[in-house]
């Protein structure tokens, strides 16, 4: 699960982000709005953390820029303790949940967690399903009924995003920064090369078709008829 913060108070994004890591979240952070809007608009990410007050670009902007390009991460806005009129025009313009500060960090991760189980659907027993794929999320891999698919890190990391948004172009550039990071050195090739590998696993299955080459755009996962 890979979550943005988007916080300018350097202590409380210290706070955040290593309360989350220790939740086994992967994260990604910044102090910057317009920097925040970047990223969070690359879609590839399963929550945003992100506070109203920010220099260049403030958080009720990045919200509804998101939703009218159609980028439906969930986010959870936080906010001043007196500010209402915050709290009701962010959910107005397409915020999922709001925390008002000082917090208690445990209310925090619980919120990440509801919005991250809403967005993926994850029961409470830690699965995604998708045809006749499921990936179980404590176990990291994935699963053809009940046979393993015995999936290495990033298959199964590239897996998960496939299930995640199941039927929905993912660009290889987004691939790319989700399963190895904006900073990775990795060659530009290494996600054609993955879902070379992941098609190979699902061929065992008879399953290779489920992931779809979208020719000069990236690939999606979709069911074959």
């Amino acid at each position: 699960m890979k979550v943005l913060v988007v916080e300018d108070d350097a202590s409380v994004l210290e706070v955040i982000c290593t309360s989350l890591r220790q939740e086994h979240y992967v994260v990604d952070a910044c102090t910057d709005g317009e920097e925040g809007y970047l990223l969070a608009k690359q879609g590839i990410f399963d929550v945003l953390v992100l506070d109203i007050m920010l220099p260049n670009k403030d958080g009720l902007s990045i919200v509804k820029e998101l939703r009218r390009k159609s980028v439906d991460t969930p986010i959870l806005l936080l906010t001043a303790r007196d500010g209402v009129d915050d709290r009701v025009r962010g959910l107005d313009v397409g915020a999922d949940d709001y925390l008002t500060k000082p917090f208690a960090v445990s209310e925090l991760v619980a919120r990440v967690r509801a919005l991250a189980r809403r967005k993926a659907g994850i029961h409470i027993d830690n699965k995604l399903t998708y045809g006749k794929i499921t990936v179980k999320t404590d176990l990291h891999d994935g699963y053809i009924d009940t046979e393993p698919m015995k999936l290495t890190i990033k298959e199964y990391e590239l897996l998960e995003f496939f299930v995640r948004n199941p039927e929905r172009i993912l660009t290889k550039e987004q691939i790319f920064d989700r399963v190895w990071g904006f900073e990775s050195d990795s060659a530009s090739n290494v996600v054609d090369v993955y879902v070379h590998h992941l098609r190979k696993k699902l061929a065992a299955f008879q399953c290779h078709s489920y992931v779809k080459t979208i020719r000069g755009v990236g690939y999606m996962l979709k069911e074959t008829q």
